[in-house]
């Protein structure tokens, strides 16, 4: 991850992949706004005599939402690589956002010549709203090419990179005492949650198709509970569901134990995070896990994805618990008792 970091500008890779998602987005929005004064279908090919290829309105708004995002992304992303020399990624980056626009304005001229007809056969593509999209999108790309700053910059991410490195150097020890990793399911288990979920959901969906876009977002959810970021460090144990929805966070002063075990997941509930018999767990699968015991003595199991990391973890909860209680009973070392 620190290599891709340092072969790309983070901040043009983020415009390179949001900006044309969005204007994608805002070009499906507009075409359904005028979606009861357009025919149907609509035209997607002009000749002298008027449209002469035809399309549904849905295929028209998908199909250039696609070219949307296809071109954006194509030529953009030539302006992420800090590798390529500066002015390469200015040209990059102003042609990327002029071919969004054109193309956004080419959609959009064919669906406003087709507006408020009957027949698409009688429309013609609307040269007013061709020539001002195109104008700006020519204006906008040479702004573009001038005002991105193709040579790095110093980020906030960078200040918290030099404060770690910064404590580090000052506290070698800090880095025995923090880990972190994901743990996922066996792959076997998101096939079956795929064909018990989306083909039954492609059935449902020809007669009710928001059942079946439910059924499918559910069984997302519950694929996504079977995914686990697991935290350690001197503040405690940190446990994300799907690596984003915070569902234990346990601070180093309140363990008491940590120890690795060989755990069965029907012990504990189940898969996916689980409240059992006063027992916490987010177990992706059956196998190696850490049981911490709490000093108000609750426990709560964690999967590690193997033995080596599950005995890692507990020596890191172990140790960075000793170091807590140590501080807590040391008076300005940590501790809020007035002096």
């Amino acid at each position: 991850m620190g290599n891709f970091r340092d072969a790309v500008d983070v901040r043009a890779l983020r415009f390179a992949a949001g900006f044309p998602v969005l204007l994608a987005a805002g070009f499906a929005f507009c075409a359904f706004l005028l979606r009861p004064d357009l025919p149907e279908p609509l035209a997607v090919r002009w000749t002298d005599d008027g449209g002469a290829g035809f399309a549904p309105f849905t295929a028209y708004v998908v199909v250039g939402a696609a070219m949307i995002i296809a071109s954006g992304w194509l030529v953009l992303s030539q302006a992420v690589p800090i590798s390529r020399p500066a002015v390469l990624r200015r040209i990059m980056m102003g042609s990327g956002l002029a071919l969004c626009l054109f193309v956004t304005s080419v959609l959009a001229a064919g669906l406003v010549g087709q507006a408020g007809l009957a027949e698409a056969r009688d429309s013609r593509v609307d040269l007013t709203v061709l020539a001002l999209g195109s104008g700006a999108a020519l204006g906008l790309g040479f702004v573009m090419g001038f005002v991105f700053k193709a040579d790095q910059r110093w980020s906030a991410e960078d200040d918290d990179a030099l404060e770690m490195a910064l404590a580090k150097e000052l506290d070698p020890e800090l880095a025995d005492d923090s880990m972190g990793f994901w743990v996922h399911a066996r792959s076997s288990v998101f096939v079956m949650i795929a064909i018990a979920s989306v083909f039954p959901a492609a059935l449902i969906a020809i007669a009710i198709p928001w059942v079946g876009a439910l059924l499918v977002g559910i069984a997302a959810v519950a694929a996504g509970f079977l995914f686990a970021r697991v935290k350690a460090d001197r503040s405690g144990l940190h446990v994300f569901a799907a690596g984003l929805v915070r569902v234990m966070e346990v601070p180093a002063a309140a363990i008491s134990a940590a120890r690795p075990a060989d755990v069965r997941a029907a012990d504990y509930g189940g898969w996916g995070y689980r409240n059992h018999g006063g027992t916490l767990a987010m177990l992706v699968s059956s196998g190696p896990a850490v049981v911490v015991r709490k000093t108000d003595g609750h426990q709560l199991a964690v999967s590690s994805g193997s033995e080596a990391s599950a005995a890692r973890l507990a020596d890191v909860l172990t140790r960075v618990a000793a170091r807590a209680r140590r501080e807590n009973r040391q008076p300005g070392t940590g501790s809020t008792e007035p002096l």
